[in-house]
């Protein structure tokens, strides 16, 4: 059975020395943080046996400074994976006009932005892009004005034909 008292004393009494000396191996202290937090609580879930240890601070130690490296490295292969993804993207095709057009649908409003992907890039008629979004075609219709005029403001004459052309 868990002793609440007796973890809450060994955690007051170790937690902020186990933190410096993590933030000395990381130099990040919001990691370190976060890596301490989830070795207590792992500590806190064995506690039975945690207590038992020859030294539960250099348990706690140990397994803060593993979930660090844990954590650095799924940082390291997230950026491996966008990296990765990044270059399939450009291998597929994406052209400069393409990156162009995804930068301008960010400057202007969602439903205008809705409007414009789904009846120039999808293909929806007005009617079908109404009934999808719930609203009343006229009102598609002015997202759709008003969206390829913002877009206007923000893309090349010759980017717009190509994309945006009728």
């Amino acid at each position: 059975m868990r002793d609440a008292g007796e973890f809450d004393a060994f955690y007051a009494g170790s937690s902020r020395r186990v933190l410096g000396q993590v933030y000395a191996m990381t130099g990040d202290r919001a990691e370190a943080e976060d890596a301490v937090a989830e070795a207590y609580l792992k500590a806190w879930d064995r506690w039975e046996t945690v207590r038992d240890c020859d030294s539960p601070e250099a348990w706690v130690r140990r397994v803060a400074a593993r979930n660090a490296v844990s954590n650095w490295r799924k940082a390291v292969n997230r950026l491996k994976a966008h990296r990765r993804d990044a270059g399939d993207a450009e291998m597929e095709g994406l052209s400069p006009d393409h990156v162009a057009l995804v930068h301008a649908l960010r400057q202007i409003p969602a439903d205008q932005r809705r409007a414009i992907v789904l009846h120039h890039l999808v293909g929806l008629s007005v009617g079908d892009i109404a009934h999808e979004v719930g609203a009343p075609t006229g009102t598609v219709k002015a997202w759709l004005t008003r969206g390829r005029r913002a877009l206007a403001e923000h893309l090349s004459e010759s980017t717009g034909e190509i994309v945006l052309g009728r």
